[in-house]
């Protein structure tokens, strides 16, 4: 386990710190992830730990996380400094990752399982527990809730018929 952990834990780490708001985090739930499949290969001596199934545990460590932050929010830190950065597409997925920390735990974890890992409604439902009625219910009002908190860009028609 130990040559796998060597090679996996830069893959691992890198998988979880792109679906959480803060490093601590990530090398938390990494930590957990780890210390669940050590538990598992003790336990089932025939078990051979691989890449995929390393990620399968960290994405339910990860929804482990979501779950106890639902129940204990966090304060969110205000969006990062614009900054003279000419990257738009990198400034776009840091405000996407901001908004994305201002929305509830539970739909943070939803977005991320859908639109992050491109998982179908199915597999997102199995991940967080719930059916998948339930769970595309929840993916809408996730949705919404992220709209709605994305800073606007760009101004908006008053409905007038004349300028802002």
């Amino acid at each position: 386990m130990l040559a796998v952990y060597d090679q996996a834990l830069p893959e691992v780490y890198g998988f979880v710190v792109r679906r959480c708001t803060d490093r601590r985090t990530a090398e938390d739930v990494t930590s957990e992830t780890f210390l669940a499949a050590m538990d598992s290969v003790r336990r089932r001596r025939e078990t051979e730990p691989t890449m995929p199934w390393l990620i399968g545990i960290a994405r339910h460590k990860l929804a482990d996380h979501w779950r106890r932050a639902q129940r204990t929010p966090e304060p969110v830190d205000d969006l990062p400094d614009r900054g003279d950065d000419p990257w738009d597409a990198e400034l776009d997925r840091m405000v996407a990752h901001h908004t994305l920390g201002q929305l509830s735990p539970v739909h943070q974890s939803v977005l991320t399982l859908r639109y992050v890992d491109d998982l179908p409604v199915a597999e997102c439902a199995e991940i967080l527990g719930r059916t998948v009625g339930a769970t595309e219910a929840l993916l809408t009002r996730a949705k919404r809730a992220f709209r709605a908190a994305y800073p606007e860009t760009q101004p908006q028609p008053s409905g007038r018929g004349g300028h802002a």
